[in-house]
């Protein structure tokens, strides 16, 4: 497809500006495209811009069919290719987002987190405890918290299967340097520990580089499984949380009590909405 950008210059009219306009707005969305690739919010506006501009285009080509006259063809000449781009990088940049919608449809619904909500209560301030004394020493941990049961059997068996009880003292003893398990991750699913010394696939992506090699597993797994990973700097002892790929640090203990108890769905928000569901089950039955 070939463009006379001469004869454009030539004919330039009120449809050329418009067509300009159209044009600078695309390159501005596409670079927004590039800086917030990972914001799942700026992805969908931007989709929509793209939408927007493809439906102006598309009147555009009736105008021109009405009147014998050819008007924005700066911004249709450029969306031919900008819709092929968008499409091709949207595969690429947002495939673990895409792969983890289409786990989240197909999962099953049967998978329950072990642990009554006093138990799991328990069980948050049992790793509340373990991290706050972790932190004091500067010993590095790395918890993953399953809830959905999205960790896999590849990745227990990389380290050493357990079911044990949590509790702080068994995971400070598991992350304690001379303990064979400390380099890995520890796997809880409830108030039961599944598995120590698993190993992670760590994130491709750039991160800062005062966080190591536990901050890549945390953001890594994160980015294929719905859990909610939590790191305890070596070096600093910072705690960090990770979930969808995203790491928040410097938690405090009443922070990271609530984003634990937000993943074992046991927060005030979390039982608010489940209280309706239960009594209307419970209705039914009698």
């Amino acid at each position: 497809m070939q463009y006379d950008f001469l004869n454009y210059v030539k004919n330039f009219d009120a449809y050329a500006i418009v067509d300009l306009v159209l044009l600078v707005a695309t390159l501005v969305m596409m670079f927004c495209f590039f800086i917030y690739r990972r914001n799942l919010k700026i992805f969908f506006i931007l989709l929509f811009g793209f939408a927007l501009e493809i439906l102006i285009c598309v009147l555009a080509q009736i105008i021109a069919e009405k009147n014998a006259k050819e008007v924005l063809t700066l911004a249709r000449y450029i969306m031919h290719y900008v819709v092929i781009f968008e499409i091709v990088v949207t595969c690429v940049v947002y495939q673990n987002d895409f792969k983890n919608l289409f786990q989240k449809v197909s999962k099953t619904r049967n998978f329950e987190v072990p642990g009554s909500d006093d138990e799991l209560r328990d069980a948050t301030a049992e790793i509340l405890n373990a991290c706050q004394d972790m932190a004091k020493q500067d010993v590095g941990a790395i918890i993953i918290i399953d809830t959905q049961g999205d960790i896999k059997s590849n990745i227990l068996d990389t380290g050493t299967k357990l079911g044990a009880d949590l509790s702080a003292p068994l995971l400070e003893s598991i992350f304690n340097t001379k303990a064979p398990l400390h380099d890995g991750a520890v796997i809880v699913r409830g108030n039961k520990i599944i598995a120590a010394g698993c190993f992670l696939t760590l994130t491709q992506r750039n991160i800062n580089k005062e966080m190591g090699t536990r901050h890549r597993a945390a953001i890594g797994v994160t980015e294929d499984t719905d859990v909610l990973s939590i790191v305890v700097s070596e070096e600093t002892g910072i705690i960090s949380v990770v979930k969808h790929g995203e790491i928040k640090r410097y938690m405090t203990m009443d922070k990271l009590k609530d984003e634990i108890e937000d993943a074992y769905g046991i927060s005030p928000n979390a039982i608010a909405m489940r209280d309706p569901h239960t009594k209307k089950r419970r209705h039914g039955r009698f």
